[in-house]
């Protein structure tokens, strides 16, 4: 099978991985790279400056291909930002003939049906926050979360007979010229572009790996340079994503703010504040001047998690990953404030550092300690190149049996 690339063009950094899928359905690592962005080359977790993106893709990509001893033959790139929808449609639709088992035609139409109602409303929120009623999404990545016949809950609807069905669909929608950006970042770069991907979707897919009947439930947080993605998986399931416009560089700017120092130095004592190289004054410093960010950054979050409407209980375990994650100051806000308190979580949420040693169905060298918790995007989009290249991987699964059917 071909190798995949993961690229993912994040607002600080472009992080590459470079895998060859295994017979067993593994990703064996063969390389990683990773290249610094400049200010400007992003807004928002999209790209602003084309050429600028591709020079610092092209250092990335030496390195990960210096490193595995050859070239991507495929590759999926991430997408983020606010303007990226993410959401999970409950459709029902009732049958006309009962007494008839559901074929695949029968589950294409459906499907079919809730990618359109979902990609009118996306086009209408879009629209709606930048102000331009023209503007043109397309369809990203879509996701069975659940499906009941007649009330029942059914893990292959093919083959059933029943009146009323009832199905609950995830959809991630994406400004086209966020993904016109992306394709010609790709084209520039020579690489052969098999998908782009809606980035905490990616994540969800690098934890929940090969198992189609994972009962797995979290919420995972990605925290990037420019933004925050957010994403529930419930039994298995991907509930939805929730982006919104805080990221690192965002306490950085805070602290170059407070101590009068220019960006690289702020940055600079922000990687430094957990490594005791700095002294309790800049320390203190550095506290005051995100206090009020991390307030700004904890409502951003429960606003999104807000919006899971459909979800009566929100997953307890919170997995932390991107660079901005890396910040002690942020995971201890998260784990000892009470932002939770007015949101479905039937006790205090448990706040974990993503270690990609544990996601399932890697195969990651033991010398490799530079693959941390600021990779998961880029394993997560190697995952989701996996799922395109092997459309339904065993019919007899509800998840892989119509595979197919969300194929664009």
């Amino acid at each position: 099978m071909s190798t995949i690339l993961g690229l993912d063009i994040g607002t600080e950094f472009v992080k590459a991985v470079l895998a060859e899928p295994t017979k067993k359905g593994d990703l064996k690592i063969l390389g990683i790279g990773k290249a610094k962005q400049t200010e400007g080359n992003m807004h928002a977790g999209a790209v602003a400056d084309i050429p600028a993106v591709v020079s610092v893709c092209e250092q990335a990509l030496v390195d990960v291909e210096k490193q595995a001893g050859e070239r991507a033959e495929l590759t999926v790139v991430g997408i983020a930002g606010e303007l990226i929808k993410g959401n999970t449609t409950t459709v029902n639709y009732t049958r006309k003939d009962p007494n008839k088992p559901i074929t695949e035609a029968e589950m294409r139409e459906i499907i079919k049906k809730v990618q359109q109602k979902s990609g009118e409303v996306a086009k209408k929120t879009v629209a709606l926050e930048t102000g331009n009623e023209n503007v043109e999404v397309r369809l990203i990545n879509s996701a069975i979360v659940s499906l009941l016949i007649d009330g029942y809950k059914i893990s292959n609807p093919i083959g059933f007979k029943g009146s009323d069905i009832v199905i609950q669909f995830y959809t991630a929608f994406a400004p086209l010229i966020h993904v016109a950006a992306i394709e010609k970042v790709c084209a520039e770069l020579n690489l052969d572009l098999l998908t782009v991907a809606v980035e905490p979707f990616a994540v969800c897919r690098a934890c929940l790996g090969n198992d189609l009947d994972s009962n797995y439930s979290s919420i995972v947080m990605d925290i990037g340079g420019g933004t925050t993605d957010i994403a529930v998986i419930e039994d298995g399931g991907v509930e939805g994503t929730k982006m919104f416009g805080i990221g690192g560089r965002s306490f950085t700017h805070q602290i170059a703010e407070a101590l009068g120092v220019d960006f690289d130095t702020a940055e600079q004592y922000k990687l430094d504040y957990d490594t005791g190289k700095l002294d309790d004054r800049v320390k203190s410093k550095i506290e005051t001047a995100i206090s009020h960010n991390l307030s700004v950054w904890l409502t951003g979050v429960e606003v999104a998690l807000e919006e899971f409407k459909s979800t009566s209980s929100l997953p307890r375990n919170i997995l932390l990953c991107g660079g901005g994650a890396s910040l002690s100051l942020l995971q201890e806000e998260l784990a000892i404030s009470d932002w939770y308190q007015d949101l479905p979580f039937s006790r205090r949420p448990i706040i974990h550092l993503m270690d990609v040693a544990e996601l399932p169905n890697y195969v990651l060298d033991e010398d490799e300690s530079t693959l941390d918790h600021s990779f998961a995007t880029a394993l997560g989009l190697l995952r989701v190149g996996v799922d395109t290249l092997a459309g339904a991987p065993e019919e007899n699964k509800l998840k892989a049996k119509i595979a197919k059917l969300l194929q664009k």
